[in-house]
């Protein structure tokens, strides 16, 4: 299994490495059956995005940290650069989608929200009718793949279909995705987050960035999500800092560095304060789950 190291020394896993059990595919993408029992024990990331539709499933999947229960009739969203492992039980049968960067590109507008909103909701649980519609959809990849000259127009316009459905669906289960939706402000906010959280934490550049006040972007963040807005950028470099934690061997001090601190004890008190644990405990109780 092909594996590269991003600058941080944190490895990822690319799509070729899964192409030898593959059920179909081209050079763009992957489709996979996921059946039975299946164990991930260490979190790694991949350069690529996967989308995983469970039919009958139990087990945990473990994304960014955080524990999702898988069950029936679920989607998965893992776009690059989140870290995931899972425990996936006996009995569970889904499908999955591995899809290159480029690839994606061609459907990524048809996800209406910022890739964060989806990065922090990663687990939909579908109405029937949602299931049965990406069901359709998942296997007419399939047996497109299958052809020996298969269209790929045809199966980025799937893949726009599936993106529309899971967008809705999401939309209709988590508030935050309405609140970004009706306030494209809190949208771009969003995207500056993600795109500057190493080196700007604080409220003032993102306001200075929209055009209005920090007081205003708080006011703004506090009525609409029930949090403020040094919350969110704070949330941001949480997360980042636990995918390094976990999926590197970098030092707490570079970690640190990283992650845009000058003093790594000052670091090591704001991941306390996010999470009731230090650095060094978070790691050592992440190695002894493996």
């Amino acid at each position: 299994m092909p594996i590269h190291k991003e600058n941080n020394s944190m490895p990822v896993i690319g799509i070729h490495g899964f192409r030898k059990g593959q059920v179909a595919g081209r050079a763009e993408l992957i489709f996979n059956e996921l059946q039975g029992e299946l164990l991930i024990e260490k979190p790694h990331k991949h350069d690529f995005f996967i989308i995983i539709l469970f039919d009958q499933a139990q087990g945990t999947h473990n994304i960014d940290s955080v524990d999702y229960q898988i069950a029936n009739h679920q989607i998965h969203v893992l776009f690059p650069g989140q870290m995931h492992k899972w425990n996936i039980k006996n009995g569970t049968m889904g499908y999955q989608l591995m899809i290159e960067r480029s690839f994606f590109e061609q459907f990524a507008p048809y996800f209406r929200f910022s890739f964060t909103n989806y990065q922090n909701h990663p687990v939909i649980q579908l109405t029937t009718k949602a299931f049965q519609l990406l069901h359709y959809e998942f296997d007419a990849i399939k047996n497109e793949l299958k052809n020996d000259h298969s269209l790929v127009h045809l199966i980025s316009a799937r893949a726009a279909v599936i993106a529309a459905i899971v967008s809705r669906e999401a939309e209709n289960i988590f508030t935050e995705f309405k609140v970004y939706q009706s306030n494209p402000r809190l949208a771009k906010f969003n995207t500056l987050i993600d795109t500057f959280f190493k080196e700007q934490k604080l409220v003032a550049f993102y306001a200075e960035k929209l055009h209005i006040s920090a007081n205003y972007l708080n006011i703004l963040c506090k009525k609409s999500l029930k949090v403020s807005a040094t919350h969110l950028i704070q949330q941001r470099v949480c997360i980042e800092a636990k995918r390094l934690l976990q999926s590197t061997t970098l030092s707490i001090k570079e970690i640190a560095f990283e992650l845009g601190f000058t003093d790594h004890a000052y670091f090591a008190n704001f991941f306390k304060s996010q999470t009731g644990m230090t650095p060094t405990a978070f790691r050592e109780i992440d190695k002894s789950h493996k």
